[in-house]
């Protein structure tokens, strides 16, 4: 059986790429990793903000339909099927490591946003309840640099309460009541790596399939890096010397990731995903906000392009062909099924509505276009993406406006009117899509 590996940066924008025509930025073993598989040049993050994404990868369902619906709101319910519950009946070890931000990791310390108090005891749900044997995970964010100190307020979104210098009051968890105390120093990239490693050697050793969910907190503020990092960029501002900076140390990271599964001559039999979780954040590229939509409209918190368009690659030697560009649409609810099916698995077993769909004959060119369209919801906004075409409401779905994509991704041509027809008709399937995620939430599909 296949090792399965899934990537997820913090933040990071569609543009944040050097594969992808970033002007400054070094990131040359995601270039590699985009050169030797495919590129998805519409990859979306399911939703607009981290949490309600990471739980569409983790159940390859919208999270409105299990309560997810912002950042610290809702959790994994037991009755959702994870993709480590899956994939350890099917004799995989499973592994998460970096950010969870699917629930609480504990009831009696009190940390991170909701941890340890008592209102938010019905929240906890971590990862090692969720199917995962080994886990090494923070609630939430943390800083870029030294992840466990109170960096400076220059970092951004450093809460008044804590002092610079001082503990950041959010742990590295890796079992109940059990938190990390070591090895915690310098890039946090490389300090969720250096537990990845000995993860997959011991899996290998142990001759048993593995499968490894990675969530870097990079490029989510605060950021800060380390002087070896800025130095590429030392020509550019402060901001942008930190914010470039974290980027090319996770790219590091997954440089040494890719080295490590050549090394233990698994590279080709291990296939890898890349993606992020939302676009980037700020209002603008300013501060330690640089990232880029390369144009697109909106950031995070938007279902404009700029908040949901996110880079997206699958590595898979002998699989998906080097070279591969993907323009058909897919999102972050594609992985569940993906990985069922790379496991042998038939979806109809779980009897519930998912919402994605295997990209793996779209990688390879089996699949010409896309079959199931892209549905989102998110603070009032609702969107639907069909191919080329998205419908988008900012009114919580009264009104719609439409575009299309292949000659429009800015989104500035709204042809509702023009072409009422289509419209009419993805507005349609919107609605129908909602009452299927209405009837989900009111717990119909367990």
């Amino acid at each position: 059986m296949p090792n399965i590996i899934l990537l997820m940066a913090d933040d990071q924008g569609w543009g944040d790429t050097a594969y992808n025509g970033h002007p400054h930025l070094r990131t040359p073993n995601l270039d590699s990793m985009a050169a030797n598989g495919a590129v998805f040049e519409r990859f979306y993050a399911a939703s607009a903000v981290c949490s309600p994404t990471r739980g569409s990868v983790m159940t390859g369902r919208h999270p409105l339909r299990y309560g997810i619906c912002h950042a610290n709101c809702g959790h994994i319910k037991a009755e959702e099927i994870t993709l480590g519950e899956m994939a350890r009946k099917t004799g995989y070890v499973t592994g998460h490591f970096g950010k969870w931000h699917l629930g609480t990791l504990t009831k009696d310390t009190v940390e991170a946003n909701r941890g340890g108090r008592p209102k938010f005891d019905a929240d906890y749900a971590p990862p090692w309840d969720h199917g995962f044997d080994v886990s090494f995970v923070t609630e939430s964010k943390v800083p870029t640099w030294n992840p466990m100190i109170t960096p400076p307020r220059s970092s951004g979104d450093v809460n008044k309460s804590l002092k610079e210098g001082e503990p950041f009051n959010t742990a590295y968890w890796t079992g109940p009541r059990q938190m990390a105390t070591e090895n915690l120093e310098g890039d946090d990239s490389r300090v969720i790596m250096d537990r990845v490693i000995p993860f997959i050697e011991n899996a290998v050793n142990e001759k048993k399939p593995f499968l490894s969910i990675i969530w870097f907190h990079t490029p989510h503020l605060p950021v800060l890096t380390g002087e070896v990092y800025r130095k590429p960029y030392n020509h550019l501002s402060e901001d942008q010397q930190h914010y470039y900076g974290v980027i090319t140390a996770m790219d590091q990271q997954v440089g040494r990731l890719r080295k490590k599964l050549k090394s233990l001559g698994i590279s080709e039999n291990t296939v890898v995903f890349y993606t992020s979780d939302n676009g980037p954040e700020g209002k603008s590229a300013k501060g330690r906000t640089q990232g880029s939509t390369r144009g697109l409209k909106g950031r995070k918190r938007s279902l404009n392009e700029g908040g949901i368009r996110v880079p997206g690659i699958m590595e898979w030697p002998g699989k998906v062909k080097p070279g591969t560009r993907v323009k058909i649409p897919c999102f972050t609810s594609d992985y569940f099924p993906t990985v069922a099916h790379i496991l042998g698995l038939d979806l109809k077993e779980y009897k519930r509505p998912f919402d994605g769909t295997d990209l793996l004959p779209i990688a390879q060119g089996e699949v010409k276009q896309r079959f199931k369209p892209l549905a989102f919801e998110f603070q009032d906004q609702a969107a639907l993406i069909d191919n080329n075409y998205k419908i988008y409401s900012r009114d919580g779905g009264e009104s719609f406006e439409l575009y299309n994509l292949a000659f429009d991704s800015g989104e500035m041509i709204n042809l509702a009117t023009k072409d009422s027809g289509r419209l009419d008709k993805m507005v349609s399937i919107w609605r129908k899509w909602k009452i299927s995620q209405e009837n989900s939430a009111q717990g119909n599909d367990y």
